[in-house]
C-alpha cells in the first residue's frame, strides 16, 4: 500500500499541473520566500469561515425543496468515491443553532455561506413558485448570525444548479440562464438584502467550466454576474447599502527559471487563462489580450472562421467594466509554470490552447490531498498580483485552506495550523504591502462533503463524524490555533505564537477521548433503538393478558 502511494505521488509530481503570471509591474525577486513577521491586521479586520448550501446541509428532498445538478449526478453510480452523496452530509439544514454556537466560541467576524438556488425556487424560476420553508430557514440563519453579531456573507451560486434547467434548458451554455438567475438574485435581494451586505453571485466558477472547456459557459455566467450587478446597483443599492463581489479561484504560479523570458510569458498566460478570464472582464471590460492571441491563433489553425472565445461589442465592454465592488479570492496552493508547446490538431482544449506545462516541488509540504501542497509564499505574490493588475481593488479571501485524506481520525492536526500560520502571515505582509485586504474565511469550518472526492477528503477546522446519528461535530487543534490568531488579530510577538501550537494540541486529548467514546454511544443509541420499543412493546402485550385474566376471573 505505501508502494502504490509512493508510485502514486512520482506519478504525480511529474505529471501535476502548475500556474503563475509574471507582470511587468511585479518584482519576482522581492519576496523572501521563508521569513517571517510579526505584527497584526488593521482594526476592524474580518475573521470568518465558510460553506456551501450542497456540501453541508442534507435535507436534499426535505420541506419543498427541488433537485439540483448535484442531487442527480452524487446518485448515479460510479461517479462519487464510494458512491457518496450529499443527501444528508453535515445535517447543516437542521443544526443551525449548534453550528453557531461553535462560531461564535471562535470569536468569528463572518460566516460564508450559499444559498440553494433549488430549495427556494424548487424549479429554478420564479415564476413557477418560490418555496417559503426556503426563505424561512435562511431568514432563520441570517438572523442568528446577526444576534450573535456575525456578519453573513452570501454566496448565491455554489455549483447546485436546478436540475429543472439543466434539463429543460441546457443549464449555463443557454443564455436564458442569464434572466433566471438574475430572478433568482433580485428575489433574494428583496427577501434578505436588508440584513445582507455582502453579495457573491458565483462561488469558483473556473472549478466547474474548465472541465467542459466551455468558453460559451464563461460568457453567459460573466453575462449573469454583470446583470445581477445591475440589478442592485439599480434597485437595492441605495436602500440597502449592500455590495456585490465575485469569488474566483486563484492559485499562483510561478516561472520555473525566473531568468527564462519563455516561462515568464507562459506563466503569465497560466494566470491569465485562470483569473484572467473571469477577473479581466469585470475590471477592464474584456478578456485578457493574451488569451484573445492564443486561441484567436489556434483557432485560425483548426480552419474555424472565428476565434473559440467569445468576444465583446463596445456597448457588452462598458456594461460589463466596473461590475464588481469587491474581489472574492479563493486561494490555496502554488504552481511552477514553463513554456510547452501543444500542436493545433491535439484539439480545442482550454489546456492546450495554453502551450504550458505544470510541476509541482517534491520537497512541497503535501498532507495527502494530491492537488494541494503547502507553499505560502505564493499566496503575497498573487495579492500582490491582483492590486497591481485590477487597480488595487478591494479583496475579500472568500476561501484558503487545506484539506487531508487520512483513513484514521485525526484531530491533532499540526499541518493545518502549521498551513494558517504561513498563510495568514503571508496576507499579513501583502497588507503591509498596501493590499486591500479586508478579511479572511477559513475553508472550512466543517469537514463536508467534497464533490467527486465524497467523504474522503477534509477541510474542517471540526471533525465530522459522518456514521453518527446526529453527525456529532469534534474541534480539531485548528480551532483553537485560528481562534487564537483571531484573538490577537494576527501575529503579535513571538513568544506568544510559539505557545500557540503547544496549547492547541493539548485540546486534541480531551477531544480524541470524546471521539473514541462515539461508536460506544451509537451502539447504545442503536440498543436503544431496538430494545426500547420491543420491551415496551412486550410489556404492552403482558399488560393486555393481564387484564383479559382479570376480566375473565370477574366474569
Amino acid at each position: 500500500m505505501m508502494l502504490q502511494h509512493s508510485v502514486l505521488r512520482i506519478c504525480h509530481i511529474l505529471l501535476l499541473a502548475m500556474r503563475i503570471f509574471a507582470s511587468e509591474d511585479f518584482d519576482w525577486t522581492k519576496n523572501k520566500m521563508g521569513s517571517f513577521q510579526y505584527g497584526t491586521f488593521p482594526s476592524g479586520f474580518s475573521w470568518g469561515a465558510g460553506s456551501s448550501a450542497y456540501q453541508t446541509e442534507g435535507a436534499w428532498d426535505k420541506d419543498g425543496k427541488g433537485k439540483s445538478i448535484w442531487d442527480v449526478f452524487s446518485h448515479k453510480r460510479g461517479k462519487i468515491h464510494l458512491n457518496d452523496t450529499g443527501d444528508s452530509s453535515c445535517e447543516g439544514y437542521y443544526k443551525i443553532k449548534d453550528d453557531i454556537a461553535l462560531m461564535k466560541d471562535m470569536n468569528l467576524n463572518h460566516y460564508l455561506f450559499s444559498i440553494s438556488w433549488p430549495r427556494i425556487l424548487p424549479s429554478g424560476i420564479k415564476n413557477d413558485y418560490i418555496n417559503e420553508k426556503g426563505i424561512e430557514h435562511y431568514d432563520n440563519l441570517i438572523n442568528m448570525l446577526l444576534e450573535n453579531r456575525m456578519t453573513p456573507i452570501v454566496t448565491l451560486y455554489h455549483w447546485d444548479l436546478p436540475q429543472v434547467l439543466e434539463e429543460k434548458y441546457g443549464g449555463w451554455q443557454n443564455a436564458s440562464m442569464v434572466n433566471f438567475f438574475d430572478d433568482f438574485a433580485n428575489l433574494c435581494f428583496e427577501r434578505f438584502g436588508n440584513r445582507v451586505k455582502y453579495w457573491i453571485t458565483f462561488n469558483n466558477p473556473w472549478v466547474r467550466i474548465v472541465k467542459v472547456a466551455s468558453f460559451s459557459r464563461n460568457s453567459t455566467i460573466l453575462n449573469a454576474h454583470t446583470k445581477v450587478w445591475h440589478t442592485y446597483d439599480a434597485q437595492w443599492r441605495n436602500k440597502q447599502k449592500g455590495m456585490v463581489g465575485i469569488s474566483l479561484s486563484a492559485d499562483w504560479g510561478e516561472p520555473v527559471d525566473i531568468s527564462n523570458q519563455r516561462d515568464i510569458e507562459a506563466a503569465e498566460r497560466y494566470v491569465q487563462f485562470y483569473l484572467g478570464w473571469f477577473a479581466t472582464p469585470l475590471f477592464h471590460g474584456d478578456y485578457p489580450q493574451i488569451m484573445k492571441d492564443y486561441i484567436g491563433r489556434k483557432s485560425a489553425q483548426q480552419g474555424l472562421s472565428s476565434s473559440r472565445l467569445p468576444t465583446f461589442n463596445p456597448h457588452e465592454k462598458s456594461y460589463i467594466r466596473g461590475t464588481c465592488d469587491f474581489l472574492g479570492i479563493s486561494h490555496f496552493t502554488t504552481r511552477y509554470i514553463t513554456q510547452k508547446n501543444f500542436p493545433s490538431n491535439r484539439g480545442n482544449s482550454y489546456f492546450t490552447d495554453r502551450d504550458l506545462a505544470e510541476l509541482v516541488d517534491p520537497q512541497w509540504p503535501d498532507p495527502g490531498s494530491e492537488w494541494l501542497y503547502s507553499v505560502p509564499w505564493g499566496f503575497r505574490r498573487l495579492l500582490s498580483f491582483v492590486k497591481t493588475q485590477y487597480g488595487d481593488p478591494i479583496i475579500y479571501i472568500t476561501g484558503n485552506g487545506v484539506s487531508e485524506k487520512t483513513i484514521c481520525t485525526e484531530l491533532c492536526d499540526d499541518w493545518r495550523m502549521q498551513y494558517l500560520r504561513d498563510y495568514i502571515n503571508e496576507m499579513l505582509k501583502a497588507v503591509k504591502d498596501g493590499v486591500n485586504v479586508k478579511g479572511y474565511t477559513a475553508w472550512s469550518l466543517l469537514d463536508k462533503f467534497e464533490w467527486d472526492e465524497g467523504y474522503s477528503e477534509r477541510f474542517g477546522l471540526f471533525y465530522v463524524d459522518f456514521d453518527s446519528k446526529n453527525k456529532q461535530r469534534y474541534p480539531k487543534a485548528s480551532v483553537q490555533y485560528y481562534k487564537r490568531i483571531i484573538s490577537s488579530n494576527g501575529f503579535p510577538n513571538q513568544r506568544e505564537i510559539e505557545s500557540w501550537k503547544r496549547k492547541a494540541l493539548e485540546t486534541c486529548t480531551s477531544s480524541n477521548q470524546l471521539l473514541a467514546a462515539d461508536p460506544l454511544i451509537r451502539h447504545m443509541e442503536m440498543v436503544t433503538e431496538i430494545v426500547v420499543p420491543t420491551v415496551c412493546t412486550l410489556c404492552i402485550l403482558l399488560s393486555a393478558v393481564f387484564l383479559m385474566f382479570l376480566l375473565r376471573a370477574r366474569i
